[in-house]
């Protein structure tokens, strides 16, 4: 047997090892979209109904006034970063779990074995399937809470400036009392 013929053999035996593996992770991301998805709607709901509690970055910024524009921004890529992550994750392990059974499934089809075929190209396409829909459920989620991460910076920003604009106009209705007296 020659060294390529023990290459490939090996080659198709360790990728074969990951085809569970990988089944495993789209599974796992696809159950995560769904929480995030979930965590997203009832977010959604307390937004639109006024909740402070949808409001999370603000709270937090007014739980400690001493957070930097840049540490709050931190605070929302964190936040996003589980969600983000499956959004590119997801199509990645989705290619390698249609990949893998590819393999297989030609191999059965030079061997006439229509049956395996069969069988290897549905878990090919029911993984890839299930990891687009997870990629495409988070990357929803993510791009919707980083619009309303960046109008809750907004709003800090204006909370911030609001005590600043009153002292200014407190001085400046002062000194125009004082020069009224005068």
């Amino acid at each position: 047997m020659s060294v390529q013929i023990l290459i490939e053999n090996a080659l198709y035996h360790a990728s074969q090892l990951f085809l569970l593996p990988v089944l495993l992770l789209v599974i796992a991301l696809a159950i995560y979209s769904f929480y995030a998805l979930g965590v997203f709607t009832r977010q959604a709901m307390q937004r639109r109904g006024g909740d402070a509690r949808g409001f999370d970055l603000l709270a937090t910024w007014r739980n400690d006034h001493a957070l930097s524009p840049t540490a709050l921004e931190t605070i929302a890529f964190k936040r996003l970063e589980g969600a983000r992550l499956a959004t590119r994750i997801a199509p990645m392990l989705g290619l390698v779990a249609t990949m893998i059974p590819m393999g297989p499934a030609l191999k059965s089809l030079a061997d006439g074995k229509l049956e395996a075929v069969s069988a290897n190209l549905t878990v090919a396409f029911s993984a890839v399937i299930l990891a687009l829909i997870a990629a495409s459920i988070t990357y929803f989620t993510v791009n919707v809470r980083r619009r309303w991460y960046a109008e809750e910076l907004m709003m800090i920003e204006k909370e911030r400036l609001a005590p600043a604009n009153q002292t200014e106009m407190a001085q400046a209705a002062h000194g125009l009392a004082q020069e009224a007296a005068e």
